[in-house]
């Protein structure tokens, strides 16, 4: 790995001034439509915690589509959300924006939905399962690369080692470079997430997040970083836009909480929540 650029801190400051207060006569038309794909039978939490994740970040609709064939017909902890077989299809949804591949296993169903996904001419957020069909299917991947429409992908070290042919321990001993060759590869914006996550956007630009703890080493934080990033890009902030702030606000929902004295047990859905939290402190702080 030898791609080295000048790397960025993001700044509360900069992320800040991509919010917008909203207008009196605001309606959920809006505020876009997030469908998230995912939820194999025994992980349907990931994409409910995307889900929950990007109507608390302010989207005004979102579906899910989930593959379990016991899947639940509605979230008891959030009936704001609309629930549906992932087998009829995307097209029916409408979105703004596609959330694919928490929890959404690497069944021929899952390829067909990813693959369908690829297709559609809207931006799309690519995670866990996602990733590793993508990594195992060159078709796939050329499909992303011509893609005309902004795609995010959103991989840990071992999903980023998959997606380059190389080994963790690789991508772990240069971040830098392997966060820059998978944008350049995918054609894509890309976060590579763990201790002081890197952003590469499509404008060749690279940044690290400089938010997060130790307490954040639990289930299911990916999942809502993938519907945070999904929620904003419905909102009408750019791919990476979107991609910066979701990732620096995702972490400082986790100091916040740690400042609460929570290092041990922290979970995603607690983010879930202090993130709203401080989305809406800022938005204020800003029309003020």
């Amino acid at each position: 790995m030898t791609m080295s650029k000048r790397i960025t801190e993001i700044s509360t400051k900069q992320v800040a001034a991509f919010l917008k207060p909203r207008q009196r006569n605001s309606h959920k038309g809006m505020f876009g439509t997030v469908a998230v794909i995912g939820g194999e039978t025994g992980m349907v939490g990931a994409p409910l915690l995307a889900a929950r994740a990007a109507l608390k970040m302010g989207a005004g609709c979102v579906h899910v589509a989930l593959l379990a064939e016991s899947a639940p017909a509605v979230d008891v902890m959030q009936p704001e959300l609309m629930l549906h077989n992932a087998a009829v299809g995307l097209r029916q949804f409408k979105p703004d924006v596609l959330a694919i591949g928490c929890g959404m296993g690497q069944s021929k169903l899952a390829f067909k939905l990813l693959y369908e996904a690829m297709k559609l001419k809207l931006p799309i957020v690519m995670d866990a399962d996602a990733l590793n069909l993508l990594a195992s299917h060159p078709d796939l991947q050329d499909d992303l690369c011509a893609r005309q429409t902004p795609s995010v992908i959103t991989p840990h070290p071992g999903e980023a080692a998959r997606l380059l042919g190389c080994t963790t321990s690789e991508v772990q001993s240069d971040r830098a470079a392997a966060v820059q060759q998978l944008a350049v590869k995918f054609n894509c914006s890309v976060v590579l997430k763990g201790a002081d996550s890197l952003c590469a956007t499509s404008n060749g630009k690279t940044y690290v997040n400089k938010t997060g703890n130790p307490g954040m080493s639990s289930a299911g934080m990916g999942d809502v970083l993938t519907g945070m990033i999904a929620a904003f890009i419905a909102q009408g902030l750019s791919a990476d836009d979107a991609m910066l702030l979701a990732v620096h606000l995702h972490g400082a929902a986790g100091d916040a909480l740690s400042e609460q004295g929570v290092t041990i047990g922290m979970t995603a859905s607690e983010i879930i929540e202090w993130a709203r939290w401080l989305l809406n402190k800022l938005t204020k702080q800003k029309s003020q």
